[in-house]
């Protein structure tokens, strides 16, 4: 699993015209699922996502999660961060997971969140959307588990 976490101010979800999902300051983390992903990735992604120090304390050190900050979650799945781009000039998706699997696995991963932190959006699988974000920072971290 491929977690593209970026420390936002403000980040919002449309399909259609129609915003579907919308926090304020946090985090909009982009979604790759991959074949070999299971419960326990989902667990320690999530682990990660709600514990990661990218927040700034009292001295503008990184050190606060978003617990700590109680910012909001936004989870987008986006296949194209598990694209295979090594060689050649267009991207393969062999490495992506199928469909089904993702989207079994990423909702899975969306109901956990829900579980565990109060403040949690998404956007819609496999939806054409239309993502906006102010990145704060810029924070932009790849996670890879």
């Amino acid at each position: 699993m491929k977690a593209l976490l970026q420390r936002v101010s403000q980040a919002s979800v449309s399909i259609d015209g129609l915003e579907v999902a919308r926090i304020a300051g946090g985090l909009l983390v982009l979604v790759g699922i991959e074949p070999d992903d299971n419960q326990r990735i989902l667990e320690k992604v999530l682990h990660k996502l709600l514990n990661y120090r990218v927040f700034s304390d009292e001295q503008e050190r990184m050190n606060k999660s978003l617990i700590d900050v109680q910012g909001g979650l936004l989870l987008v799945s986006q296949f194209t961060l598990a694209a295979d781009t090594r060689s050649g000039l267009r991207p393969g998706f062999s490495t992506a997971a199928a469909p089904a699997q993702a989207e079994a696995l990423f909702e899975q991963l969306v109901q956990m969140a829900k579980q565990r932190y109060a403040n949690v959006q998404t956007g819609q699988f496999g939806a054409d959307m239309q993502v906006q974000l102010v990145n704060d920072g810029p924070v932009t971290f790849m996670l890879e588990v």
